[in-house]
């Protein structure tokens, strides 16, 4: 028998990166991301957001469409897949070689 424990759009997470975390950050859950949504001390819970557009950071060196899939790096958003987390949808447009963020829509 399942039991609901949470609605799933916000979750609790136990910081165990060996970093703080701070609010509005990408956190890597592995197989996707979320977002803190307060500071979170390492090796403290905090609640992190599963579903949303966010904006962030983006490759410089990407062109980034709307519709794109979008990885993140550690540091930033990309559209290479290899060694990266993934992130979700570009719901906004970058030119390559221009420093600057896109809209992700993630979960």
């Amino acid at each position: 028998m399942a039991i609901e424990k949470q609605e799933g759009r916000v979750i609790d997470w136990t910081n165990g990166t060996g970093s703080d975390v701070s609010v509005n950050s990408m956190v890597d859950l592995t197989s996707r991301v979320g977002v803190a949504m307060s500071d979170i001390a390492n090796g403290d819970t905090g609640a992190v957001k599963l579903v949303g557009v966010f904006e962030e950071t983006a490759a410089t060196a990407d062109a980034i469409a709307v519709g794109d899939l979008l990885y993140w790096d550690g540091s930033a958003l990309t559209k290479t897949a290899t060694d990266n987390t993934p992130a979700g949808m570009a719901v906004s447009a970058k030119t390559a070689a221009v420093a600057g963020s896109v809209d992700v829509r993630i979960g």
